[in-house]
């Protein structure tokens, strides 16, 4: 039986811990279970984060094992090798794949059936690999995906425009990663067309802008790496986020990756795109708008994940 007060977080590196943070002031839950291979990172990490709730809502928090996350709503698996400076996401595939077979079976053996959120990178491939693993419902698996990417693309265009990111209606689609793009086509603040926002507010060399924006956002994780070695605070808001969805029922549409089944022409494949994400995981895909270019692009975005999918083994 599922507790909808309970979640766990697999991995208490810099992006579990940080999420595990997150989590505990979100006041979506009254129970925390960490688990990780270093049991004594994951008790540390537990009496730390612990020491903060009286300033926020009661909750038990505490390292345990796979046994202790059966019953859990969510659990959230950042679990697996880090990114280092020069690595591309798609560099970590065979590492994290490895680490999920240690993972994603063990879940499974305890009978959980609650909602899956990966967050470990390549989120896209560890997405589908952990659907492969877990004998969980397809809906009932999702990653993170661009919803940091889409975030960073507001907060830039916001920065840019002098105006309030909530307002900003953008998204990043197709792999998380080197090869994603911006939806440039159907961006709008506020229900005003973007290019037409931009010339309100004094910017018309608008290819130029987008452009910059667009590489700015691929490569922000690259220049947090390169700054500080890991990037964990943006991610861990992109959970409380997803989280927040997902116990609350919202409905909202965020682009995570999740298995398409035909969408614009892709199949067998977990890649990001807008997603009504509710109680029940992923609802359905929102057939966004598309120019012709920006849908050769998101073929193309697949394709690059196809290739290196085609050289790994998914099973367990």
């Amino acid at each position: 039986m599922v507790n909808d007060r309970k979640v766990a977080i697999v991995g208490c590196g810099f992006v579990g811990s940080s999420s595990a943070f997150a989590l505990m002031q979100s006041g979506l839950f009254s129970e925390m279970v960490l688990i990780d291979v270093d049991k004594d990172r994951a008790e540390g990490e537990a009496l730390d984060i612990s020491h903060g709730t009286p300033f926020g809502n009661p909750m038990k928090i505490y390292a345990g094992d796979y046994e202790d996350a059966a019953d859990a709503a969510v659990i959230v698996v950042t679990a697996g090798a880090a990114q280092k400076p020069g690595e591309t996401r798609l560099d970590l595939v065979n590492k994290n794949v490895s680490i999920f077979k240690s993972i994603i079976p063990r879940i499974r053996e305890v009978g959980f059936e609650g909602i899956l959120l990966i967050v470990s990178n390549p989120v896209d491939v560890l997405t589908y690999a952990a659907m492969k693993m877990s004998g969980l419902p397809e809906s009932h698996v999702l990653g993170s995906g661009t919803v940091l990417d889409s975030a960073r693309l507001k907060e830039a265009l916001g920065a840019h425009l002098d105006v309030d990111p909530r307002n900003v209606h953008a998204y990043i689609i197709g792999e998380h990663g080197d090869s994603e793009l911006a939806v440039w086509s159907s961006a709008n603040v506020s229900g005003v067309p973007l290019s037409d926002f931009c010339e309100m507010r004094g910017h018309y060399d608008h290819l130029a802008s987008e452009k910059k924006i667009a590489d700015d956002v691929k490569n922000a994780a690259y220049n947090i790496i390169s700054k500080k070695h890991a990037t964990y605070y943006g991610i861990a808001m992109s959970v409380r986020r997803l989280c927040t969805a997902i116990m609350r029922d919202e409905k909202h549409i965020l682009p995570v990756s999740s298995l398409m089944v035909g969408e614009y022409g892709l199949d067998d494949i977990c890649i990001s795109m807008p997603t009504i994400v509710g109680r029940d995981g992923v609802e359905c895909r929102v057939p966004v708008s598309l120019s012709n270019e920006e849908y050769a692009e998101l073929h193309r975005s697949a394709d690059a994940l196809k290739d290196v999918m085609s050289n790994v083994d998914f099973e367990a």
